[in-house]
């Protein structure tokens, strides 16, 4: 069984999506984190994103390991663990221009179905029901007014070092939506077939209720 959650940043998918797999003792795929390792690997090895023999060199010598710990989905690349550091601003920044190279979705994708058919799994990111498993079991799409995405991104950077503007977070989010929606290769949008939820007035309890009872009585 493979689930599908695609939506914007900050629409609560990551969140939903790892706890849903937990409630149905189930693997968690974060696609996105698979994007922002590569991102961030590039930035480390200063890597021009043009430079696309050097992208693929990069991409042939990746490996990604992903696995629960404590709550944690901890990400390590070739054996280190860089959870935080794909979380920085700077690969943020650069995330969405990685991610729209159609040398790194192809790979990324072939990456993605090894993983996911091996086993069930809650995959989730920005063109998993349209592009990754089509033919998903179950396919959701979450949105939320860009507000409460940017608060949300706010209670997490409060939690971290960096700092950011209530002003420069719905800003930093209205760029990576239009980089997102518009480019050419996997754009985000919702598959035909996917269940949406607006999670703007719902807590993640609510958001994962709704999910795992619409799998449940379908």
């Amino acid at each position: 069984m493979i689930i599908a959650i695609d939506g914007p940043a900050a629409s609560g998918k990551s969140t939903t999506a790892r706890l849903v797999a937990k409630k149905l003792n189930i693997t968690y795929l974060d696609t996105g984190a698979m994007y922002r390792a590569l991102t961030f690997q590039l930035l480390k090895s200063n890597v021009d994103f043009d430079n696309l023999d050097k992208v693929s060199t990069i991409l042939g010598n990746l490996t990604i390991d992903m696995y629960d710990h404590k709550g944690t989905n901890i990400i390590k690349l070739n054996n280190e663990d860089i959870t935080e550091q794909i979380r920085s601003s700077n690969v943020t920044k650069n995330v969405s221009e990685v991610s729209a190279l159609l040398i790194v979705r192809k790979s990324m994708v072939v990456m993605q179905r090894e993983i996911g058919y091996k086993s069930d799994c809650v995959v989730e990111g920005r063109d998993i029901g349209t592009i990754v498993f089509p033919n998903a079991d179950f396919k959701f799409f979450m949105t939320a007014d860009i507000k409460m995405r940017a608060n949300r991104r706010l209670n997490e950077m409060n939690q971290s070092a960096t700092v950011k503007t209530f002003d420069e977070i719905v800003l930093d989010l209205e760029i990576r939506d239009d980089k997102d929606t518009n480019r050419e290769n996997s754009p985000l949008r919702k598959a035909v077939d996917a269940v949406e939820i607006d999670t703007s007035e719902l807590t993640i309890d609510e958001q994962v209720n709704k999910i795992i009872n619409h799998i449940k009585n379908n």
